[in-house]
């Protein structure tokens, strides 16, 4: 077996099919370990990265992307000591900026982004995890410090981020509502939240009806646009907090200021793009490797299974809002 190269899938320029192509395998510098990816889970921003839709990512073509990934140690850098070759590890460990993402057999990842798998999911169902976990965790715990006894609502709550937060909320003792359609109730209140339908009561009647008028302690927006003007509505006046990993656009804050509320942004990107906070990244994968482990964090996977040449074909499902929880792609060895 040749060890000097390896099979990658390329995006070469945006909105063009993607390709395998044989390229030159990395290696383990100091802090890095070498993975042999096993899986690699996608997400609705590498859709738009391929489509050149996603500037915020800084994607180099010609790219590897993929930003989520579970595999095995193959080899380890000088200076890491947290990790032995054979490990089975996880993380958000590239596909944005320069970093090589998880569309290929093999990666170099800084040692601080990785967190050894939970040990009862399979490799498919922890590539899965990394980026919606990270998200809703920096939202809830790192800026909206969740604890029990508060309400908090999540938009959007049978979504990627939406059904983690959710999640993470209820392991944390919080009284947990989450907004979506009438057909997503079941996924909702199958995770322990109390269910808002969002086209049948205005943010008016359910604040009324879930907090006597006083607002949620914590709402995080996984929506945007004017999901987020109305998460500003909802917010408990004086202690409310409004989360959003989606705040992109011009937003009135006049709602906000009269509940005399705060407001925080969550830019999950942010380490991989600058190299600040991996090591945070990586500790916040082993919390949820503790949390999915103690079977209070279940993943939505798509039922649907693709391989190492069909990741067009799996991007095409996110496109079209098709896709049923995330969709993973399996890497042959």
């Amino acid at each position: 077996m040749n060890t000097t190269t390896m099979q990658a899938v390329l995006l070469n320029a945006n909105a063009t099919p993607l390709q395998i192509t044989e390229v030159t395998r990395p290696v383990a510098v100091p802090g890095q370990v070498l993975v042999r990816i096993r899986a690699s889970g996608l997400n609705p921003l590498d859709a738009k990265i391929r489509a050149g839709k996603a500037g915020h990512a800084q994607a180099q073509l010609p790219a590897v992307l993929g930003i989520d990934m579970a595999g095995v140690v193959e080899a380890v850098g000088a200076g890491v000591t947290g990790f032995n070759i054979g490990d089975e590890v996880y993380g958000m460990t590239g596909g944005v900026g320069s970093v090589q993402g998880s569309l290929a057999q093999f990666a170099a990842v800084d040692a601080d982004l990785l967190a050894h798998k939970p040990s009862n999911i399979t490799m498919r169902d922890a590539a899965a995890l990394p980026l919606i976990f990270i998200t809703a965790w920096e939202g809830l715990v790192d800026r909206a410090h969740v604890h029990a006894g508060q309400k908090v609502l999540v938009h959007g709550g049978a979504g990627g981020v939406g059904h983690i937060a959710v999640q993470i909320a209820i392991a944390f003792g919080a009284d947990v509502y989450a907004t979506g359609s009438a057909e997503q109730r079941d996924i909702i209140t199958g995770y322990g939240a109390t269910f808002i339908d969002y086209r049948a009561t205005t943010v008016e009647e359910y604040v009324q009806q879930y907090t006597d008028g006083e607002g949620f302690d914590i709402v995080y927006d996984t929506v945007g646009g004017a999901t987020l003007d109305a998460s500003f509505l909802a917010a408990r006046r004086y202690h409310g907090h409004v989360v959003s990993c989606l705040g992109w656009g011009t937003h009135a804050l006049a709602p906000l200021s009269f509940r005399a509320a705060t407001y925080s942004g969550v830019f999950t990107l942010m380490p991989l793009l600058t190299g600040e906070g991996r090591a945070h990244h990586g500790e916040i994968m082993e919390k949820a490797a503790k949390l999915v482990e103690a079977g209070k964090i279940v993943v939505q996977v798509d039922a649907r299974r693709f391989g190492f040449d069909q990741a067009d074909a799996a991007y095409d499902v996110i496109d079209a809002g098709g896709a049923r929880g995330k969709l993973v792609i399996e890497i042959p060895a």
